[in-house]
């Protein structure tokens, strides 16, 4: 799979990034569910690697009802005990409850916008921002927009949603494209 391709610095060799980066990352996002997973799983990161979440996906999608937020915002105190004891996932007493939160959070703003990929959109003006770095080191850890996203978010009641953790969102989703220049995926925007 890997192949002479040219990829980000931050891949490396093992094929579960290999298939992220070359499928997932950076690939525009319109469907809810999956822009709930990925906010779910880049809160989940934080203080972390995003390999040992990508690692522990099919744990989060079993823990947390296939990403459904609906389902998600009624988790039970009972429930979120539950998770605690789940191997599958990152046991993180507040972790845990952000994803609850947040799934409510996220119900709001799917009522208020009519869908949350409509909300999330407006923060880069409908078109994804393809930044064509040269570099690893070029790609910035936040930007205004990741500011002004997360400062909404936090408005609207999401946790874990600080302005690196977004960004990396908006990068997982596609509202920007970080794919450096010597990657066969940079400079265009992925489909």
């Amino acid at each position: 799979m890997s192949g002479t391709k040219i990829r980000c610095g931050w891949v490396g060799l093992k094929p579960h990034l290999i298939q992220y980066h070359d499928e997932e990352w950076g690939v525009l996002v319109h469907d809810d569910r999956k822009h709930f997973e990925m906010l779910l799983l880049e809160g989940a990161q934080a203080g972390l690697t995003w390999e040992t979440i990508l690692l522990r996906r099919e744990g989060y999608r079993k823990a947390f009802a296939g990403f459904d937020p609906a389902v998600v915002a009624r988790f039970t105190t009972r429930i979120k005990a539950a998770l605690m004891k789940d191997a599958g996932i990152i046991r993180n007493r507040l972790k845990i409850e952000a994803a609850v939160t947040n799934a409510r959070a996220f119900l709001a703003v799917q009522q208020e916008f009519g869908s949350f990929d409509r909300y999330v959109w407006r923060f880069v003006c409908g078109n994804p921002r393809i930044n064509g770095w040269k570099a690893l080191n070029q790609v910035p850890a936040i930007t205004t927009e990741s500011d002004a996203l997360s400062k909404d978010l936090k408005k609207r009641g999401f946790q874990f949603v600080g302005s690196t953790i977004i960004y990396a969102y908006m990068q997982a989703v596609g509202l920007v494209n970080d794919h450096t220049n010597d990657c066969f995926l940079g400079g265009k925007g992925v489909q």
